[in-house]
């Protein structure tokens, strides 16, 4: 998993949980923002999953939310909302909310780097 400070003042990281192609898109909306190691003290933590769940990875998926207890979680992406275009597969996951509790979805396919940057600059870590 790799984090992000979204401000660059420590305030707000952005976990990725890359799965597949919607990935893509989350990294053009991280360019140019600091990596880091893992989330600062105190930091609010946003854990986007961005891509396909299938049911050999989401216990991986699971644990990554597990180990950030008060994260909230944003299902980035048709394929990580319900399955998207392989939806109908038997070892597709019918989106990420089967395996934990997400407050947010981004719709698409795939969602626009926009959309991420409207999300979390909207104060979404307060909301």
């Amino acid at each position: 998993m790799r984090y992000y400070d979204w401000f660059g003042d420590g305030v707000l990281t952005v976990g990725v949980i890359p799965l597949a192609c919607c990935v893509l898109e989350v990294e053009a909306a991280v360019a140019g923002r600091a990596a880091l190691p893992e989330p600062p003290p105190g930091s609010a933590v946003v854990l986007l999953v961005a891509g396909t769940v299938t049911d050999a990875v989401a216990p991986a998926v699971a644990a990554a939310v597990a180990a950030h207890p008060g994260a909230r979680v944003v299902a980035f992406g048709a394929c990580a909302s319900a399955g998207g275009p392989y939806w109908d597969s038997p070892v597709v996951t019918k989106g990420v909310d089967q395996l934990v509790a997400v407050d947010r979805y981004v719709p698409g396919c795939p969602p626009t780097p926009e959309a991420l940057e409207l999300l979390l600059t909207r104060g979404y870590a307060d909301a």
